[in-house]
């Protein structure tokens, strides 16, 4: 098994932690994590992949063991995000990669694709919506009224997102068998949220949420013109990015592979093999031994 290796670099002046595994020659997998977990959420995924791959897994600015400046003292928007995650990328010398997206590292990797498409080799969403249709209503109307009116009325609602409860709940709903879930996920996230200031830091995310939709539209013509291979694996009992935006993505990805998990929106923790599986089924028959796109048979 490969060994994982920790470590940081500093981009733009900013303390970014990661995880790395696998041969530096090998083809680079890039893996986003989601809210309100980081990193560690791939834990297990890593050393499977690791075997055949080049895997870089970052925590994002104020997640996990990246540097958390106050919301005062950054201005936290997924364009800011993404920046950094490209420096990183950059400053490892990651020049082309296939993209492991899940819940907010599927915006994140919309920018790096729209902003370097010739870099995509492949991309991978788990439960990461790119379209309208994965929107479930009940979750989202409040994180919409946040977002267009912020401020005494509408902050108390989100603001439930950050307790622990809230951070279960998104590890457990929809998995039929919640005993497969590790309660050290939601305590190791929710001991991370609560840090000093970092409530301030998620809220400017809630808030900046609705600036990826307007994104979409240039992702579904970025799908269409690259015909970039994409996989979509979901929970198929996902309450927060329904089933509908798995399916989605087959209108504009050019064969696009889709499959639906009978899990929830963390299937890493409950689905991990099956996940895998498909992945790796799908890195080897997209990808040459150069990380380039195979032309579809």
């Amino acid at each position: 098994m490969s060994s994982v290796h920790y470590r940081t670099a500093i981009v733009d002046g900013h303390e970014i932690f990661y995880r790395e595994a696998g041969p530096s020659d090998a083809r680079a997998v890039v893996l986003l994590h989601g809210y309100p977990t980081s990193s560690f959420m791939f834990r297990e995924l890593i050393p499977l992949l690791a075997t055949d791959y080049h895997v870089i897994a970052p925590d994002h600015l104020g997640f996990g063991r990246s540097a958390a400046p106050s919301a005062g003292e950054f201005t936290y928007t997924f364009d800011a995000l993404a920046e950094l995650t490209s420096g990183l990328l950059d400053h490892l010398g990651l020049d082309r990669f296939a993209l492991y997206v899940q819940d907010y590292g599927a915006p994140i990797g919309w920018r790096l694709a729209l902003k370097h498409p010739e870099r995509i080799s492949a991309l991978v969403t788990q439960n990461g919506n790119g379209y309208e249709d994965g929107f479930v209503e009940s979750f989202w109307s409040d994180v919409w009224a946040y977002g267009a009116n912020p401020g005494a009325d509408t902050e108390p609602a989100v603001r439930t997102a950050l307790g622990l409860e809230a951070i279960r709940w998104q590890y457990t709903h929809g998995v039929p068998d919640p005993s497969l879930v590790s309660p050290d996920t939601w305590e190791h996230d929710f001991a991370l949220v609560s840090r000093e200031g970092n409530d301030e830091i998620q809220l400017a995310l809630f808030r900046d949420y609705r600036n990826n939709r307007p994104l979409y539209p240039l992702l579904h013509e970025f799908l269409r013109t690259s015909e970039v291979p994409l996989l979509a694996v979901w929970g198929r009992n996902d309450e927060i990015f329904g089933p509908a935006g798995a399916h989605a993505f087959a209108r504009d990805a050019k064969d696009a592979e889709v499959h639906l998990i009978e899990g929830g929106h963390f299937l890493l923790e409950s689905h991990l093999d099956v996940v895998a599986g498909y992945l790796r089924g799908f890195l080897g028959r997209v990808l040459d031994p150069a990380g380039r796109a195979l032309a579809a048979s």
